[in-house]
């Protein structure tokens, strides 16, 4: 029997590279997108099997929508991808709250609705649910306190909900990839630059260390083609007896060990990566 799949914010990266990858290999796809341009380009790219379905997770109503659609057309899902995400962050300070709640809303609870929404048509199947994670549910940066609160806070429902729905038969997996191609990149920075820009110049002043140091980690770090986080995806979608977590590239991979550290050492490490982009004698105590 073919699964069926649906899979949340398609429209660029890890997304699109699962629902891509995933058509390829014979299942129906629902691609999840805000709009439905979004999905044009992608539907040149599959098969027919492939189906543009609007989810906006923060939207309830258009989630109900998704799954009298998928209730009506195939009457089971076999398998949740939670992938959509907003990847922006920033130091405290300089960000608006309504941009933090929005990270949440997106990350945390359009997570939560879109999977307590679709938890009938799962239990009747027996199916699965891979929450795609980050290297930042390990291991928490200055500068990315929202973004990484996000994605601790979806480890820790992954946790949850994989007890909470073990009698249930559903199966509920982390994939927690590092550095990836992706527009959330490039979303992530132009987001950093316009709070620069914005920022009172003395304020500004105060995390221009960190400023560096972020422009730094988005110059130097090596980032892994979105096809190998879907063929990770994949696997925990197909395989017998899957992991409960699966952590793709070689920066995640680091990040989930170092987190172990004690936590002075692991401070400590930290912060003297920071000072090296001080221009200054010690702008960060490391005592």
């Amino acid at each position: 029997m073919d699964k069926i799949v649906l899979i949340t914010g398609t429209s660029t990266g890890i997304g699109k590279a699962c629902a891509l990858y995933m058509d390829q290999l014979g299942f129906t796809v629902y691609a999840g997108v805000r709009r439905s341009d979004d999905g044009t380009a992608m539907k040149k790219q599959a098969s027919e099997r492939l189906k543009i379905i609007i989810v906006d997770v923060t939207d309830e109503h258009a989630i109900a929508n998704a799954v009298k659609q998928i209730q009506t057309e195939h009457g089971r899902l076999d398998a949740l991808i939670n992938n959509a995400g907003i990847g922006i962050g920033g130091p405290l300070e300089l960000m608006d709250t309504k941009v933090i709640q929005g990270v949440f809303n997106v990350n945390v609870v359009g997570l939560l609705a879109v999977t307590k929404a679709f938890l009938p048509l799962l239990r009747s199947s027996k199916g699965r649910i891979i929450n795609i994670g980050s290297s930042a549910g390990y291991l928490a940066f200055p500068g990315a306190c929202a973004y990484c609160g996000s994605k601790f806070a979806v480890r820790a429902i992954t946790d949850a909900l994989r007890l909470e729905f073990k009698h249930f038969g559903i199966k509920v997996i982390l994939v927690s990839p590092g550095a990836v191609e992706s527009a959330i990149w490039d979303k992530g920075k132009a987001y950093k630059e316009d709070l620069r820009d914005k920022a009172d110049m003395e304020i500004g002043q105060r995390y221009d260390t960190l400023r560096r140091f972020g422009d730094s980690l988005y110059t130097d770090l090596k980032k892994i083609p979105a096809i190998e986080a879907a063929k990770v995806v994949a696997e925990a979608l197909t395989s017998a007896h899957p992991k409960r977590y699966y952590v793709v590239g070689k920066d995640a991979k680091g990040a989930r060990k170092v987190s172990y550290l004690p936590a002075a050492l692991l401070d400590w490490i930290i912060l003297r990566g920071i000072n090296k982009f001080s221009q200054h004698e010690e702008v960060i105590n490391m005592e």
